[in-house]
């Protein structure tokens, strides 16, 4: 059975000193209705309660979960869920797909 070929939604906020911060969101169009009435939860809007960073390297490089420190320092909280707002908000969606990949589905046949 084949795996991926799957959108995934992040928001990126370009913060002070060349910081990028990332959550991920289930999809645009979630984002959207959340940003027309805040009232909407953010468990319906959020894919994870998380905000990565890349440390410096763009939103394309290696996401590592921001520290405390880096999240009060911008934002003025570390609370995730007020960073999470702030992010989306503020920030910009960007849709990846993820690529389809087919595992080995007979390994008698001898091929790995």
């Amino acid at each position: 059975m084949a795996r991926g070929n799957t959108d995934y939604t992040k928001v990126i906020y370009n913060g002070k000193n060349g910081q990028t911060f990332v959550t991920m969101v289930d999809s645009v169009d979630d984002l959207e209705k959340w940003k027309k009435d805040p009232s909407v939860p953010l468990a319906q809007v959020v894919s994870s309660f998380q905000v990565f960073t890349s440390h410096q390297a763009g939103a394309q490089g290696l996401m590592d979960t921001a520290p405390n420190n880096v999240l009060e320092s911008e934002f003025g909280t570390a609370k995730q869920e007020e960073c999470i707002k702030h992010i989306m908000k503020n920030g910009s969606p960007q849709i990846k797909t993820i690529p389809e990949r087919q595992g080995n589905t007979n390994l008698s046949n001898g091929s790995l």
